[in-house]
């Protein structure tokens, strides 16, 4: 895959780093923005749930059935609520120093990791980099790598039970790339936990100057994350 295979903002139903991972019809908002309007749903769904109980008298199995929704809705709830804890530290927390990474064996450390979940999946994940002897990318150490890990972690989750999940990575004049597709089970109608780490992900990484660009074709998923390379004065 090229440089020039890189999704942009003409190819096909290609959307911004403020909606990639998000339901459609987010529009250009943050990834904090997206997250507490879509926190607002759940809790006008478990208000309404609770007026309609107590407007009249009801049989004990509705009362348990609105018991279950009530507590469904809190669950989700209670994930957004994480998700916008983590990106809100992410947006506070200190950058870290910049050090050189080799993202080729980054990613290839995080794919091994990840295998054996891929297999109970019955996924079939791949990794594909350029030809160079290394990716060297500027970026924050521990936390970076985090970030990629979760990023790689959350697309194998939402992959269909008996696809592929095929990471690349390459070199752009400007820096460097990687590039992650996979077909999901179901077409997204909401934020799942996976989806939630993706948006978690993405909040990092542009916190650490990366470009998040996201297109969606069908139940085929792609992400491109454009990443600084290392100047000469990175360590």
């Amino acid at each position: 895959m090229s440089s020039s295979m890189i999704p942009t903002k003409t190819s096909g139903e290609t959307y911004s780093a403020r909606d990639a991972a998000a339901p459609a019809g987010t529009g250009g908002r943050s990834v904090l923005e997206q997250l507490l309007h879509a926190l607002n749903q759940p809790l006008t769904g478990l208000q309404c749930s609770m007026e309609v109980a107590l407007a009249s008298p009801r049989a004990p199995e509705q009362y348990v059935r609105g018991l279950h929704e009530g507590l469904e809705l809190t669950q989700r709830m209670r994930a957004l609520v994480e998700a916008i804890r983590e990106v809100a530290d992410v947006e506070e927390e200190k950058k870290e120093e910049l050090q050189s990474i080799d993202l080729k064996a980054l990613l290839g450390e995080v794919v091994d990791d990840l295998g054996p979940v891929a297999e109970a999946k019955g996924v079939r994940i791949t990794l594909e980099c350029s030809a160079s002897a290394s990716l060297g990318v500027a970026a924050g150490g521990r936390r970076f790598s985090t970030l990629v890990f979760r990023l790689v972690e959350s697309a194998l989750s939402l992959a269909g039970r008996g696809s592929a999940l095929r990471v690349e990575a390459g070199g752009a004049p400007a820096g460097v790339w990687i590039c992650i597709r996979w077909h999901t089970a179901r077409p997204r109608a909401g934020f799942s936990r996976p989806e939630l780490g993706l948006l978690v992900a993405q909040a990092g990484l542009e916190r650490a100057g990366a470009e998040w660009i996201g297109k969606r074709t069908g139940n085929l998923e792609t992400v491109t994350v454009r990443l600084p390379a290392v100047s000469g004065d990175s360590k």
